[in-house]
C-alpha cells in the first residue's frame, strides 16, 4: 500500500542538482523538464523564500505532452544544446522526474554528438534533496578532476556545502570563514557557492576541508582524502574547531590567541546575559526543534547542553513523520519552537502560545543578511540574544494593562470550587514560567467575570472549560 506523506519536508534530488550546479559560475544547466517546471527554482517558489536568486544559467527543454507521450525528449534536448553551444559555459544536462518516467537516458547520445556536455541522472523519484546534493557534489569532482596527484597548499582550507536553497547559508558561511581566517587558515575555495567547475580539481590541494552540513558533503570529502572538519555549533565545539584548524594549517599559536580574543569580544554578550537577572529564566525554558540534522542537533547542543534549557524534542525534518511531529507539538507545546512553516501551522491549529523561530525550509523566511548565524561563536550570541528578547516580549504580553473595552470586575468576591481551582492550577503550570503569575491572575479575572455575567456566585469547572 502506498504511504501517505503529510507536508513534504524536503524537495527532490532534481532540485538538489539544479541548486548545486547553478551555483557554479561557469556552468549552464539544461533541465530536461516540462514547460514551466524550471520557473520554480528560478523565482524561488520551491521553498517559499527569496533565498534563491533568479537562475540565469538554467534553461529547460520545456517538455510537452508530445515528448512525454510519444516521441521522447532526445530531439528537444539536442535542439536546446545547439542553442547554448556558444555560451562559453560548461553544459550539464539534468533529468527530472518527468523525463525519468519516460525513460530518457541521454548518456549515449551525448557521447556520440556532444562529448563536452555532461549528463546527470538526478534520480528525482528516488532521492530527496540532501541525498541529491551529496551525490551531485561528488559527481562534479569525478567529472572535472584532472587525475593528477594532489599538491597540498599549506594553510589552505576549502569549504564544502553551501548551495542554493540551504537555510541561512550566507550568515553561517560568513561565520565559518571568519573562524577559519581567525585561526590562521586561508579560505581557498567555497564549493560550489563561490567556485567554478574548472576549479573543482583544486579542492584536493587544500590542507583541510570543512563540511558545512551533516546532511551532505561527506561523500566528496571522503574522495578528497584530506582532513575533514564539520562546521561547529556552540562555544566548546567552536573552540575545538579553531584549535584544529590552527594545527592543520600550521598556526596553533594564532588559533590559541584567537580563541582568547573571541572570549573577550565576540562572546562577551553571552557572559553579560548569563550574569544578568534573565539567566535565572534559562533553566525554566522548554524548547523544541524540527529542522535539518545540522540545525536540529546544533540548536539542541547550544540551548540544551551549554545553556541548560529543557529540550523537549529535537527532530531531523528529513526523517520524521510529520503526523508524529504535529502530535508532539500539540502535546508538549514548547515555549520556543524552532522549525519550518509546517510546524508553525501545527502551532496555529493547536492555538499554542509557543514562540516560533524559523530554523529551516520550507518557510517564508529571508536569510540573506550575514548577521543571523546559528553556527560558531557568533551563532551562540545570536541564539541567546533572540531568546532573551523573546522572554522580555513575553513579559510585555502579560503586563496588567487596562483596556478600554475591558469588562468591569465583579462587585463582590466569588467563590471557587476545589475542582475549578485544580483546573486553574493545571492550566497555569503549562504557561511559560516567567509569566505564570500574571497569566493566572488574568485567567482568574476572566473566569470570575464570566461567572458574574451569568449571575453565579461560584466559579465552577464548566466556566473554565468555556474559556477554552
Amino acid at each position: 500500500m502506498a504511504k501517505t506523506i503529510r507536508d513534504e519536508s524536503t524537495a527532490s534530488a532534481y532540485w538538489a542538482a539544479v541548486n548545486t550546479f547553478c551555483a557554479l559560475k561557469d556552468v549552464h544547466v539544461i533541465a530536461d523538464a516540462p514547460v514551466g517546471c524550471y520557473n520554480l527554482a528560478g523565482v524561488a517558489v520551491m521553498d517559499y523564500t527569496d533565498a534563491i536568486p533568479y537562475l540565469e544559467n538554467l534553461t529547460p527543454t520545456s517538455l510537452t505532452e508530445r515528448e512525454i507521450s510519444s516521441s521522447g525528449s532526445s530531439q528537444i534536448v539536442q535542439e536546446t544544446i545547439e542553442k547554448l553551444m556558444g555560451s562559453g559555459k560548461q553544459l550539464i544536462l539534468v533529468s527530472s522526474a518527468e523525463s525519468e518516467m519516460i525513460g530518457s537516458d541521454h548518456q549515449h547520445m551525448l557521447a556520440m554528438k556532444y562529448p563536452s556536455v555532461r549528463f546527470f541522472a538526478s534520480d528525482s523519484l528516488g532521492e530527496n534533496e540532501w541525498q541529491g546534493r551529496d551525490r551531485a557534489l561528488a559527481w562534479l569532482f569525478d567529472q572535472f578532476d584532472d587525475g593528477q596527484p594532489s599538491q597540498i597548499e599549506p594553510g589552505t582550507v576549502s569549504i564544502i556545502g553551501p548551495t542554493y536553497g540551504c537555510f541561512n547559508s550566507p550568515a553561517d558561511l560568513a561565520e565559518v570563514k571568519r573562524l577559519v581566517t581567525g585561526a590562521g587558515g586561508r579560505v581557498a575555495h567555497v564549493y560550489p557557492f563561490e567556485s567554478k567547475a574548472a576549479e573543482i580539481t583544486k579542492l584536493k590541494n587544500s590542507a583541510a576541508i570543512v563540511v558545512m552540513y551533516r546532511e551532505f558533503g561527506a561523500a566528496l570529502a571522503e574522495k578528497l582524502g584530506r582532513p575533514v572538519l564539520y562546521a561547529p555549533f556552540g562555544i566548546e565545539e567552536t573552540d575545538r574547531f579553531i584549535g584544529k584548524i590552527g594545527r592543520l594549517c600550521g598556526t596553533p599559536e594564532q588559533a590559541t590567541r584567537f580563541i582568547a580574543e573571541e572570549k573577550r569580544t565576540t562572546l562577551s554578550p553571552v557572559w553579560d546575559l548569563w550574569r544578568g537577572p534573565q539567566s535565572e529564566w534559562f533553566p525554566t525554558i522548554r524548547f523544541g526543534v524540527v529542522a535539518s540534522k545540522s540545525y536540529a542537533d546544533g540548536i539542541k547542543h547550544v540551548l540544551g547542553d551549554e545553556l541548560g534549557m529543557q529540550c523537549l524534542f529535537s527532530l531531523d525534518s528529513a526523517e520524521v513523520d510529520n503526523n508524529a511531529v504535529r502530535k508532539e507539538i500539540v502535546q508538549k507545546q514548547p515555549q520556543f519552537l524552532y522549525g519550518r512553516m509546517p510546524d508553525k501551522i501545527y502551532l496555529a491549529e493547536a492555538d499554542a502560545k509557543s514562540r516560533f523561530i524559523p530554523a529551516g525550509f520550507p518557510g517564508p523566511i529571508v536569510r540573506r543578511a550575514l548577521g543571523t548565524p546559528f553556527m560558531g561563536h557568533s551563532g551562540v550570541v545570536w541564539l541567546v540574544q533572540e531568546i532573551v528578547n523573546a522572554l522580555y516580549d513575553t513579559l510585555f504580553n502579560f503586563l496588567p494593562i487596562t483596556r478600554r473595552q475591558q469588562a468591569a470586575a465583579p462587585t463582590k468576591p466569588l467563590k471557587w470550587t476545589p475542582e475549578a481551582n485544580a483546573i486553574l492550577d493545571g492550566i497555569v503550570r503549562k504557561a511559560p514560567f516567567i509569566s505564570q503569575i500574571s497569566f493566572g491572575r488574568e485567567l482568574k479575572r476572566k473566569a470570575e467575570n464570566l461567572a458574574a455575567s451569568r449571575g453565579a456566585d461560584t466559579v465552577t469547572p464548566d466556566i473554565l472549560q468555556q474559556l477554552g
